[in-house]
Parts: C-alpha cells; structure tokens; sequence
C-alpha cells in the first residue's frame, strides 16, 4: 500500500462556529497552498469513527481542531496524540472522541499506530452559527502560520499559489456551497 506522506485533517462543525475553525484551515490551505512532496489535506467535519480507515492507511496525520481548555481564546497547542488517550477529550462536538477512538481501536485491534498529533486551538463560543468570532478570525493567520512551520519541520516545502482565497471568501463559499471556487480565483 502506497502511504501519503503526512495527512492534514481538519474536524469540526461549521454549524457551531468556533468549532469549524479547523474545516476553514484545511480549505484555506488546499486553495491558497502548494506542498511538495504532496500532502493529503482532508475535510473530515464531524466525521469522527467513520475516519478509521484513514488512520490505518496512513503514516502521519496532523489533526486540526478547536479544544476546550480553559486557556484565553486563540490559545494554540500542538500535543501528541498518545498524550490524549484515555482523556475522552469531547468538548462540545462528536467528531473529537471519534477522532481518538479511531486511535484507540487501532490499538485494540494490534495495528500500527500512525505518527499523529493535534494542533487545537482554544475557541470563544461553540454555538449555533456559521462563521467565525472575530477573535477568531483575528487568530486564523496565526493558526495556518502554526501549521505550516509543523509541515514545513517535517521537510514539507510550502509555496503560495497566485490568487489567494482569503478566510471570508472561504467562509462565504461553506455558506453556498453551489459557488464554484474556480470563479472566486479568477476574479
């Protein structure tokens, strides 16, 4: 089996604000980045167990997502996975305990634990809305300049594409999803 170097998964929920902030990340950096040698970037939302196969077929993964730690909003930490097993880290949405579950039953089931860790960052509110706070969106070039030194330790060479989305075209486009992204880049 042919394993994708790293892998970039962004979980949460567009529907609770905050929380989307990784969904919005993976986006961004699939439309406003080249990587060489090539990275898998995945929307996983709220997928949670359902990823497992993802975890078994792949050697890396950085897991994008908001956590709630009681911690000023925007705070980022990058924590290895096997330091939040057994910690059942549900913050507020499904997709976080399955995300650690998938690692769990891998475990279980004797195979090969991929390298993986979790770059969480401490939202303001996970509430019905789609969006993000302001606070948040005043973070978010943070939180993709944290990404990207992480890709970039792991000898992954980023280089920006010409026609940059930006967070609110990216946003707008999970909002009408009939918009075609290829029009918002040549305009």
């Amino acid at each position: 089996m042919n394993k994708t170097k790293i892998v970039v998964l962004g979980v949460g929920n567009i529907l609770e604000k905050d929380d989307g902030i990784a969904v919005y990340a993976t986006s961004y950096l699939e439309n406003n980045y080249h990587f060489e040698p090539t990275i898998e970037i995945i929307n996983g939302g709220v997928e949670g167990i359902n990823l497992l196969n993802l975890f078994m077929e792949n050697e890396h993964i950085l897991i994008l997502d908001a956590i709630n730690l009681d911690d000023e909003v925007g705070s980022i930490y990058h924590i290895p996975s096997h330091e939040l097993s057994g910690y059942g880290i549900n913050t507020g949405g499904a997709h976080e305990v399955g995300v650690m579950q998938c690692l769990d039953m891998l475990e279980l089931l004797n195979k090969p634990l991929p390298k993986s860790s979790v770059l969480g960052i401490v939202p303001k509110t996970v509430e019905v809305g789609i969006g993000l706070t302001q606070e948040m969106e005043n973070i978010f070039s943070t939180y993709i300049d944290t990404i990207i030194k992480i890709l970039e330790k792991e000898n992954i060479l980023v280089k920006k594409r010409e026609n940059l989305l930006d967070l609110e075209t990216i946003i707008e486009l999970f909002k009408n999803p009939q918009i075609n992204t290829r029009e918002y880049i040549k305009n």
